[in-house]
């Protein structure tokens, strides 16, 4: 059993010591200076922003009506709301700002990174080997080049925790450490991303090898049964509702099926492990135009899909020393480590995907095919190299670490070479040179602190140790175009914010008892996709690699719409000027060019400009039909409307498309109009001579309930992708109620 009050290990200076680096590399987003860019902010901060002003205006958050013409947050992984601390800033801030966000993402690097420490001092490993570790943890590999993955940031800021307490409710056999493990684990698996889903592997890789360690098998086996039971418990309870939910709505969504080509184009190229000795080789945190590896024109076509800061393995100079050792003598292997480091390799080859055989293994594990890109296992390469790094500082620094760096030089020295000759044969911009040179020089520098470590005073090595690795994050996984901009850039989704295309939305879009307003924005830039969530408006598109299916399909959502020719017009939407941009009440269109570059096939006359700003073209649609209104006549909706799109002359508002049986035709007229409509809760009273069709033009999903005159009616799926009820003669009134858990277990057959 580990002892956990060792005198030698100074837990307060240590976690001191580690919060210092992180306020010094942290410091400039945690001071405003810039700002976590592009997805951090352009998608994630727009779903915070809707938690927190749905939390403090007393609505529900569980579902959104401002992207895909609805969808719902409560299934999403991308949402806000079971990232702890998105959702704890939702709680305590109306309107969270760009700064507040950042340091919410921070802390948890802070979280994770003391997490690390905790283990080493559990393990009675060296407090300067947990410093070390601990400033990789947070500021190496995709910790500081995939900042703007929020989610995935969280699941590894997640790892060492329930792996710290994981590791106690063992060696302890203990049911609270245990019920503790699982909390943290269930708040781990609510990111429900890859990294998550790798760190379980990982965990429960260790839980196997705890039982197999020493000659009492069978009795380590029987006394972790209560623990482990304790921990599935509690990470179910914590878990369990969110990622079913998740799961329901994936297949109902765009992302039922990920072959093994797809995700493989989301592969790390072996081209990419060069960056663990010079982090900046392939110009990644200057321009785009200046970025040259894999996959971009200057390195030729790989296949691949991936992002240029998803390739970058740097975690600094001193580590890659540490670990080179660790590898070359021989002492990754030991028992204390060997773990570590086989877990290491495993997550490194998962994430080189397709590029080895072991993809086709890997997919068949449970989970994997949900997920479209192996390089996010770099994510757990880092967490993983951090520790080895870590620990072999801790051999270092208790002189059980014997080397005079020869043959890890050498490897270096092959690397400096590998990298000359890329740069003479690619060609890529002049800049690459610089970036070798200071590659080079930070390499030699590290090399001599580590060389002459036996010269400083014990105490102090560690300290100039960190100190030197402080430097080199900050120089090479400092800010940068990829994980860092100024906070102006995202003006737009900030409350309060004086944009003019904004203003000129605001003021025209109409709400009243039949008509609520949905507009369309495309090509206005990255930060503009879900602006809508930000701002309170509701838009036919949106920015989410999950979305409904059946929505995808009939009006051509894409993941992005942040150019105009992202746009795309499938056959039941094939312009502006068509019968399911009215029928969604698509009012306003705006566009970061003239319209007719977007949709080429759009008559002259059908949209009128209404507005232009200096980013902004605005056009109205006079044909958008209100949110509600009363069909007399209904029909079957066409099995090949995705393909042939909708009937030639449809009047979607005297005829509705329905999908199952058909009520009868009813005489035409009568009136319908919103009462009160809310996240979760919209209602609507009817007046009709002989009874109708209610259309209510929101996102159609398994979830929502209807009750007419207080009784429960079906809703129908209108036009392929709308809610529909029918109502009786006279006066009615409609309620639509979101009931995500109902819905679920109805899904699942538990009525």
């Amino acid at each position: 059993m580990p002892d956990d009050s060792r005198p030698s290990f100074p837990l307060a200076a240590t976690l001191a010591l580690f919060a210092f680096a992180w306020f010094v590399l942290a410091g400039p987003w945690l001071f405003g200076a810039v700002t976590i860019p592009w997805d951090g902010k352009a998608h994630w901060y727009p779903h915070l922003s809707f938690a927190a002003r749905a939390f403090h205006s007393g609505e529900s958050p569980f579902w959104t009506p401002n992207i895909f013409s609805g969808s719902p947050e409560v299934a999403d992984p991308q949402s806000a709301l079971f990232s702890l601390p998105l959702l704890l800033l939702a709680l305590l801030r109306p309107q969270p700002t760009l700064l507040e966000m950042d340091w919410a993402i921070y802390l948890m690097l802070l979280a994770g990174g003391s997490g690390v420490i905790l283990m080493f001092r559990d393990r009675g490993w060296h407090w300067g080997g947990a410093l070390i570790a601990a400033i990789v943890f947070a500021f190496g590999m995709a910790a500081a080049w995939r900042i703007q993955h929020l989610a995935q940031v969280v699941s590894l800021a997640w790892f060492p925790i329930v792996w710290w307490l994981l590791g106690r409710s063992l060696d302890r056999r203990s049911i609270l450490w245990g019920l503790a493990a699982g909390l943290a684990a269930g708040l781990m698996l609510l990111g429900r991303d890859q990294v998550a889903l790798l760190a379980c592997y990982v965990l429960a890789a260790y839980v196997v090898t705890h039982w197999l360690e020493g000659p009492d098998r069978a009795g380590r086996f029987t006394a972790s049964l209560l623990p482990l039971a304790a921990a599935a418990l509690a990470a179910g309870v914590v878990a369990g509702g969110p990622v079913l939910l998740s799961a329901l709505w994936g297949a109902e969504s765009n992302r039922v099926v990920i072959d093994i080509e797809g995700a493989g184009r989301g592969s790390l190229h072996p081209g990419h492990l060069l960056t663990l000795f010079i982090g900046n080789i392939y110009g990644v945190s200057g321009p785009l135009e200046g970025h040259w590896g894999p996959p971009s024109p200057t390195w030729g076509d790989t296949g691949l899909f991936l992002a240029r800061n998803m390739g970058v393995l740097y975690a600094g100079a001193i580590p890659l020393f540490l670990v080179l050792a660790t590898l070359c003598k021989g002492t990754a292997f030991r028992p204390e480590i060997r773990f570590v480091t086989i877990a290491l390799i495993v997550m490194l080859v998962y994430a080189l995907g397709w590029y080895t055989p072991a993809l086709h293994l890997f997919w068949h594990l449970p989970g994997v095919s949900l997920f479209r890109r192996p390089a996010d296992a770099v994510f757990m390469v880092g967490g993983l190299f951090a520790i080895l790094a870590g620990y072999g500082a801790h051999l270092l620094l208790t002189g059980k670490l014997r080397t005079g760096w020869i043959v890890e030089t050498g490897l270096v020295f092959l690397a400096a070479i590998l990298a000359i000759m890329l740069i003479i044969i690619k060609q890529p911009p002049i800049t690459a040179w610089g970036a070798l040179l200071v590659g080079i020089v930070t390499l030699v520098l590290s090399l001599a602190v580590l060389s002459n470590a036996r010269r400083f005073r014990a105490e102090l090595v560690p300290l100039a140790l960190a100190g030197v690795l402080i430097q080199d994050l900050a120089i090479t996984n400092g800010r940068n175009e990829s994980t860092a901009l100024p906070p102006a850039t995202y003006d737009v989704l900030q409350p309060g914010t004086a944009n003019a295309t904004v203003a000129a939305i605001r003021e025209r879009v109409v709400r009243d008892g039949d008509r609520r307003d949905r507009v369309e924005l495309i090509g206005l830039g990255y930060h503009w996709q879900n602006a809508a969530m930000a701002q309170g408006f509701e838009d036919t598109l949106g920015f989410n690699p999950v979305r409904s299916a059946a929505y995808a399909n009939l009006v051509g959502a894409e993941d992005i719409a942040s150019l105009p020719d992202q746009r795309r017009f499938p056959p039941a939407f094939p312009s502006y000027r068509s019968p399911l941009a009215d029928i969604l009440g698509l009012r306003f269109v705006v566009t970061g060019v003239p319209v007719e570059e977007i949709d080429r096939s759009l008559a002259p006359g059908a949209l009128v400009p209404v507005a232009r700003t200096a980013e902004a073209h605005i056009y109205e649609n006079p044909r958008a039909l209100p949110r509600v209104w009363i069909a007399g006549t209904a029909a079957a909706t066409p099995p090949d409307l995705a393909t042939a799109g909708y009937p030639a002359g449809l009047d979607p508002r005297t005829t509705v498309l329905l999908e199952g049986s058909l009520p009868p035709s009813r005489a035409g007229g009568g009136t319908a109009r919103i009462g009160t409509y809310a996240n979760t809760r919209v209602t609507v009273e009817t007046e009709t001579a002989e009874g109708g069709v209610l259309v209510l033009a929101d996102a159609w999903h398994p979830w929502w309930r209807a009750h007419v005159n207080g009784t429960e009616t079906p809703i129908r799926r209108a036009y392929g992708l709308v809610r529909a009820v029918d109502v009786p003669p006279g006066k009615a009134n409609v309620t639509f109620t979101f009931a995500p858990l109902r819905g679920a277990l109805a899904q699942l057959g538990w009525r």
